[in-house]
Formats: C-alpha cells, sequence, structure tokens
C-alpha cells in the first residue's frame, strides 16, 4: 500500500563529527534550528519531484504537513500520514485501508517530525553555491551521509538567507535517482485545532474502512 516517505536519513552522530564541518555551513544550519524551535507550530505546503532517467521515472506531486513539536499530520500521494505522538497512522482513502503502527527509530526512515531538522545529524556539511531566485538569495550547503551504507549520495540544503527557512532539499541517490522536494509555502504559529493530531478510529470504521494493526 502506498506510504508517505519523504527522504532516507541517518540518526547518529559523534561529537568529531563537527570538526569535520565547514564553520560557516554549521552557523547557518545552527540558525536555521534555532528558527524553527522557536515556532509553536509549522505548516509547509511545498512540491515533491522523484527522477531517474535511466530507469524512466519522473514524478511529481504536491504535499503538505503540519508539525507541533514532534506530532504532524501530512498529505503526500494521495495518502495522509498522522503521528499523535504514540502511533504512525497511514490512511489511504483510494483503498480505504488505515494501518497503525509504533513509531520506530529505523535510521533509514525518514518523518515529516524531522523534515527540518534532519541535517543536525548524521552527515558533515559545507558551504555551497549562492543562487538568486526571484529576488530571493538561497544558500545551498552540501550534506554528505557519514553512513558509507547509506544509499543517499549526497543531499543540498537550500536556505531562504534572509528568513533561515528551508526552501528546497535535493537529494541525490547512489543508484541515480533525484528526489527534490521545493517549499512553496512556509507559515509559522497558526491556530489550531485541538483534535488535529488525534486519530479518530471510530469515524474511520463507520466509513468502512479496513483497519491494520502492524
Amino acid at each position: 500500500m502506498k506510504r508517505i516517505v519523504f527522504l532516507a536519513i541517518t540518526l547518529f552522530i559523534t561529537a568529531s563529527t563537527y570538526a569535520q564541518n565547514d564553520a560557516k555551513a554549521q552557523a547557518l544550519l545552527d540558525e536555521v534550528y534555532n528558527k524553527v524551535q522557536s515556532y509553536d507550530n509549522i505548516y509547509v505546503d511545498f512540491k515533491f519531484v522523484l527522477e531517474n532517467n535511466e530507469a524512466g521515472i519522473n514524478q511529481e506531486t504536491r504535499g503538505e504537513v503540519t508539525m507541533k513539536g514532534d506530532k504532524y499530520l501530512g498529505n503526500l500521494f494521495g495518502a495522509k500520514q498522522l503521528y499523535d505522538g504514540s502511533k504512525v497512522y497511514t490512511i489511504v482513502p483510494e483503498n480505504e485501508e488505515v494501518t497503525i503502527e509504533d513509531k520506530t527509530s529505523d535510521s533509514n526512515e525518514f518523518s515529516p517530525s524531522n523534515l527540518l531538522t534532519f541535517y543536525r545529524k548524521g552527515h558533515t556539511f559545507m558551504m555551497d553555491i549562492l543562487q538568486n531566485v526571484q529576488g530571493r538569495k538561497i544558500q545551498y550547503v552540501k550534506l554528505t551521509p557519514m553512513d558509507t551504507n547509506s544509499e543517499v549520495k549526497s543531499r543540498l540544503l537550500g536556505i531562504d538567507a534572509e528568513t533561515k527557512h528551508i526552501y528546497k532539499l535535493i537529494e541525490t541517490g547512489k543508484n541515480g535517482t533525484t528526489t527534490t522536494i521545493t517549499v512553496n509555502s512556509f507559515k509559522t504559529n497558526q491556530t489550531l485545532s485541538e483534535t488535529l493530531f488525534t486519530f479518530d478510529e471510530k469515524k474511520y470504521e463507520a466509513d468502512g474502512y479496513y483497519i491494520i494493526r502492524n
């Protein structure tokens, strides 16, 4: 069944890593992280592109995710994924299915809750190109996974130099696949429903959904 999968990440870092990193890149990433942490909640509307010319793959879609702390509600590829702080609920209306599972610490799975903070762990990084995008200065930082067994060759993280918000993420896989996430809209401190991150199982059962527990 369809799953909301954004990227692959690694979640291990040692203190010695920082000595290998570009000081300017590290300072910029720290600014981005501190800015993200200052918000009560974040809403991101984005474009998702998956390309592999050799395999003839070219997929493009739009997605969105609302995050508050570790909790999130995201939509991508016609599926919805909710994390309430305990369980992950993947809802696929096309199949009328809901999969319920524990959130794992699998280092190869990326979730929306670390979409804006993943770069802090498991990478070495250095400053890359500066681009002008419709009047906005976008500074790229090149991230290289520390795990030599990672399926990811490198990532380019584009940061708005003025707002310190993430604008674009370009991930290049060792198999030639390129995944690009471009932020269309970035909103913060929105008024959220108290039940936004609550899964109503009875509602979905009443609607005829098949509930799968893993």
